[in-house]
């Protein structure tokens, strides 16, 4: 007997119970199925963050003031970071397409009967570049306006639409603790990180920041203070060079030698999104394995119901033996059957776990990614069930004599 005849005979054993055949597949039905929607959700997420993450800028480079470092036999070292670091790096650093220096300060805006506590950001023109900003309407701060510490204003597509609650705010002037600035322009749309929102941010000349704005928060010892230093690098493999080298500058500025550890964080995009993609990665194969398990359970109703399918045709059984079926095709056609049991299961698992996915999609909570890889597995791992959970109900069958087989009642 050969394998196509066995398939059919196989349907024909399922369509003969209906309703057992269904409650048998429920297992893997459900099993499958939050397979491919757990794992469809975890892929949606993971692209996601990247895409994200990915839009904070072109081959970004970072740079911070580290929190509680202490050298060995020392005290705490100085861990601010300073204006004066910006132009040693922007001087000496090469491979270096854009540099920007920031201060990020919290304060009061209002815009007549609309008032929120927003982070205000002190930049240079070179901010946009290095953080892939782009100006939906009029126009971005210059260096004339850094120069002159004039009081303009650029609000992220968020920060707008909270302030001006759908008026246009070209031209019209907010106040920012109590000081009257003008806007200028409005940020196109970049959305949430998942950390926190692109489009919330207020933007202002840095020099106006410190001269109007930021006051003695923004100063050490006399020196102007910064949040941090965003570099973008000429080209993706240009990046472990460009941090090498700002690592080294800011040795060389804060008197630190290659012993000493040095208070501020150098990360570049590439790494914080390794990061991520790796925990992404593994809460999708954790989430995965949890729904796997489901997989196993539903196994083994299988392997119940087939052997009791295998006590009620034992009469059948003994029939076939005596007229002459080798013991290699009664163990084929039980293993065929839960094979095909399993893979019916399977095929609607996939298309309703898909189902699941898509109507997450269609909540606008995230977006999920079903991927033909998941759709693969899930099918493989459907077989494969089938196959272990089998093959003892098609040894039991395989394994009766016929003369007790027939006598069976």
């Amino acid at each position: 007997m050969n394998i196509l005849e066995n398939v059919r005979i196989s349907f024909r054993a399922l369509a003969a119970n209906k309703l057992r055949s269904g409650l048998t597949m429920l297992g893997i039905i459900i099993g499958v199925a939050a397979v491919v929607a757990l794992m469809s959700i975890g892929r949606g997420a993971t692209r996601s963050v990247t895409s994200r993450v990915e839009g904070l800028g072109s081959n970004l480079i970072s740079v911070s003031s580290a929190r509680n470092v202490r050298q060995a036999g020392a005290g705490a070292l100085s861990t601010l970071l300073y204006y004066s670091d910006y132009l040693a790096i922007a001087k000496d650093t090469s491979n270096v397409v854009a540099i920007s220096p920031i201060y990020q300060t919290s304060a009061q805006v209002q815009y007549g009967s609309n008032q929120s506590q927003f982070n205000i950001t002190g930049v240079t023109p070179e901010f946009a570049s290095v953080q892939a900003y782009t100006v939906a309407q009029g126009r971005f701060i210059t260096n004339s306006d850094n120069a002159a510490e004039s009081r303009v204003v650029v609000l992220g597509s968020q920060a707008a639409a909270d302030l001006f609650s759908g008026l246009n705010p070209m031209g019209r002037d907010i106040t920012i603790d109590g000081i009257n600035f003008t806007v200028i322009g409005v940020l196109a749309s970049k959305g949430s990180t998942g950390f926190f929102s692109q489009d919330e941010v207020i933007l202002i000349p840095l020099q106006t920041g410190y001269s109007r704005l930021f006051g003695g928060r923004a100063l050490n010892n006399g020196k102007r203070v910064l949040s941090t230093i965003s570099l973008s690098a000429a080209n993706p493999n240009a990046v472990n060079d460009v941090i090498s080298q700002v690592e080294y500058e800011l040795r060389r500025d804060h008197s630190l030698t290659l012993h000493d550890t040095l208070p501020f964080t150098v990360s570049s995009q590439n790494q914080f999104l390794s990061t991520l993609n790796s925990i992404t990665s593994t809460l999708t194969i954790f989430l995965g394995a949890i729904a796997g398990i489901s997989l196993f359970v539903g196994g083994i109703g299988i392997m119940n119901i087939m052997l009791v399918s295998v006590r009620e045709r034992t009469r059948e059984i003994g029939l076939r033996k005596a007229v002459g079926a080798r013991r290699s095709v009664i163990l084929m056609q039980f293993i065929v059957e839960t094979i095909t049991l399993s893979l019916v299961g399977g095929i609607i698992g996939i298309l309703l776990g898909a189902g699941i996915a898509g109507v997450v999609t269609l909540t606008g909570l995230i977006t999920t990614y079903v991927s033909l890889d998941v759709i693969l597995y899930s099918f493989f791992f459907a077989a494969l069930v089938g196959l272990f959970f089998g093959i003892y109900p098609a040894y039991q069958a395989a394994s009766l004599r016929p003369i007790e087989a027939l006598r069976y009642e």
